[in-house]
């Protein structure tokens, strides 16, 4: 038991959400739940517990220990493709620019522009950081002799889980260790 896990405010105790299969809801975001959801779904039987804190909740009758992991008893079928939102577009491109690698001042590109009849689709949208979108224009990519590291896409939401990998977030509990797949440090 850690000292640290004692003292530690339940607010800054989320619980790891599994399904039913045991694998993360989402990586990236990562899913979590907040220590009194997580409670909410166990008293409702909604949940597992798979691991817990060492830290308690206490009620005039009853003492909890908060839970670190827990699994949805019925499995969530994830969509085969994901929603198309600029995270998710983002998250595609790995949050860099599809011209120039850079990952800073990100905005969207139509490849195609809207005044030349291109629509906001997978396909026809691209991550391009604002110094490459405002260089290209209301031009396609041919015209402004811009060219793509990788092709715009349609990912499945597997791909996108698959990319979610590469960002770990700033905290990670060592009872999501056995759950999660990023080779960091883990806190205890």
């Amino acid at each position: 038991m850690y000292h640290s896990e004692i003292i530690r405010h339940p607010d800054s105790c989320p619980a790891l959400v599994l399904n039913a299969d045991y694998t993360p809801l989402s990586y990236y975001p990562l899913s979590l739940w907040p220590w009194q959801t997580a409670v909410k779904a166990m008293f409702l039987e909604r949940v597992d517990v798979v691991a817990h804190y060492e830290r308690e909740v206490h009620s005039p009758t009853i003492a909890l220990k908060l839970p670190s992991v827990i699994a949805l008893r019925q499995f969530v079928r994830p969509s085969q493709f994901p929603a198309f939102t600029r995270f998710n577009l983002f998250l595609r491109d790995r949050f860099h620019c599809v011209y120039c690698g850079s990952g800073r001042e990100l905005t969207f590109d139509h490849v195609i522009p809207r005044a030349q009849g291109g629509r906001t689709t997978w396909e026809n949208v691209a991550t391009a950081c604002a110094p490459c979108n405002l260089r290209k224009g209301g031009r396609t990519p041919g015209q402004a002799h811009m060219h793509f590291a990788r092709e715009p896409i349609r990912p499945t939401s597997w791909q996108l889980q698959d990319h979610g990998k590469s960002f770990p977030p700033n905290y990670l509990h060592q009872s999501w260790r056995d759950y999660l797949y990023w080779d960091v440090e883990l806190e205890p």
